[in-house]
């Protein structure tokens, strides 16, 4: 293929595979303003029309690890395909969807979808640009693109819901869905199968671990942490996932080799992962109920007001992209973090009568920044010194970490502001939203110093890309 062909060719695989990305990561939090009207629709309470939410959050983190394997041995680009076409029905079904079980269990598939396409999608950007400057600008891109789809997908979900109803949401996704596929074939390489088994028991005991995890914070979170429920499902998750670990140590062709983890800076990138989404979800949390209970904002209103986050993840992932190399991950990643703490530690100070942009708009800005300067080098820290063969699952354990701090991360940041909260009415409730920062603003800053204390390759070792190295 002629040099420019091929260049186009590999924008255009950029393009759709960070299109992929924005699918997923948006999935979650599009559905946010449509939920009032979805609950009014089918006469659902708030604990029931949470599921709308959770299903997708819970079948996405269980079915990633097994997504990111089977990428690895069946072929990344057949594991892409299906995951956006999985999507695709599932967003289909959830748009016709005539009561609220179906819509459930719709957005159940569509995080099944999104567990088997987002590992493959980072696998195969790795097999597209070899390791150097080219990798570091599509990680750029890649990176500006996953960090901004949830804030756009809070802004997109308003604007649907206000013009065409929540359908629209679903419609929207199917569309897109479709977009993607249709060069699926043109842009993305073939990769070859391997000889090797899906480890289906470790699959299937990783999966319900993550799942009962998942629900077993959720219902902790808003049942309360004795319940009858919340214990068992805590406990089954314990069991599964210590049956997992177990399963891996013993199995002879693991669904996680556990090995990846001798490499530092894959360590260093899962807890970056974990901690990244704590604090970023956390403020998404609080900030709207801050926006709408305490000031009186509309939550469309609310959902403008993270505009300028998106904006700056852009810019700031565009400028941070020239530095994406194995010598500056580590500093990329801390200072990431302490940009994300500090950037929520700023909201502690929001007062009863608030301006946005006074008391609110800094505190996004200066997270924003953090969010764009780490997204890329966490991304590319978890491939680093893992053969090519691996980087379908070690991508699924990186966003297996986002997703747990996402739920895990802010359940214990939610019991946090809980405890804290006097009683005493909208003064109340202020003071829990501040120790809910604050200990979201800890997580970050202290994870920053462990990412710090590990030591990292100052440059790539001639093995990274064909697997004879492994940093530790």
């Amino acid at each position: 293929m002629p040099p420019d062909n091929r260049e186009g060719r590999h924008r255009g695989a950029l393009v759709l595979l960070s299109a992929a990305l924005a699918l997923d990561v948006s999935g979650v939090a599009v559905i946010n303003s449509a939920l009032p009207a979805i609950g009014a629709r089918f006469d659902a309470s708030g604990s029931t029309l949470q599921w709308a939410m959770t299903a997708y959050a819970i079948t996405f983190a269980g079915v990633l690890l097994l997504g990111g394997r089977a990428a690895d041995i069946i072929g990344r680009r057949r594991i892409f395909a299906l995951g956006v076409a999985l999507f695709a029905v599932a967003s289909l079904a959830a748009a016709l969807a005539p009561a609220l079980p179906v819509l459930i269990a719709a957005r159940a598939l569509q995080g099944v979808g999104a567990a088997l396409s987002g590992p493959a999608s980072l696998a195969m950007l790795s097999q597209i640009f070899p390791a150097g400057p080219r990798r570091n600008r599509a990680l750029a891109v890649y990176a500006a693109t996953g960090a901004s789809s949830f804030s756009a997908g809070l802004i997109a979900g308003g604007v649907l819901t206000d013009l065409f109803g929540w359908r629209s949401v679903f419609v929207v996704s199917v569309v897109a869905s479709a977009l993607v596929l249709v060069p699926v074939r043109l842009l993305l390489p073939a990769s070859t199968p391997q000889r090797s088994s899906l480890d289906l028991p470790g699959a299937l005991l990783v999966t319900v671990g993550l799942a009962f995890l998942v629900y077993g914070v959720t219902s902790g979170s808003d049942h309360g942490w004795a319940q009858a429920q919340t214990v068992l499902a805590l406990v089954l998750a314990l069991t599964a996932l210590a049956g997992f670990v177990l399963r891996e140590l013993r199995a002879r062709d693991p669904l996680l080799p556990l090995q990846i983890f001798r490499s530092n800076p894959v360590k260093a990138a899962t807890m970056t992962g974990a901690a990244y989404y704590t604090g970023v979800s956390g403020l998404l949390f609080f900030a709207p109920l801050y926006m709408q209970d305490v000031l009186g904002y509309s939550p469309f209103q609310s959902s403008l007001a993270v505009v300028p986050m998106g904006l700056i993840v852009i810019v700031s992932s565009h400028v941070t992209g020239r530095f994406i190399t194995p010598a500056h991950y580590k500093r990329l990643m801390a200072a990431s973090l302490v940009l994300i703490g500090a950037g929520v530690a700023l909201w502690a100070l929001t007062p009863q009568d608030g301006s946005y942009g006074v008391n609110m708009l800094p505190g996004i800005a200066v997270m924003s920044v953090g969010q764009g300067i780490g997204f890329g080098a966490m991304t590319s820290a978890t491939l680093e010194g893992l053969p090519a063969h691996r980087h379908g699952v070690a991508g699924a354990v990186n966003v297996t970490a986002q997703q747990v701090g996402s739920s895990v991360g802010v359940a214990v940041l939610v019991a946090v502001a809980t405890a804290a909260d006097s009683g005493d009415g909208t003064g109340g409730r202020l003071a829990g939203f501040h120790a809910g920062y604050l200990a979201a603003a800890a997580v970050c800053v202290l994870t920053a110093l462990l990412v710090l204390a590990l030591r990292f390759p100052e440059a790539a070792q001639d093995g990274a890309e064909d697997g004879t190295a492994l940093h530790g």
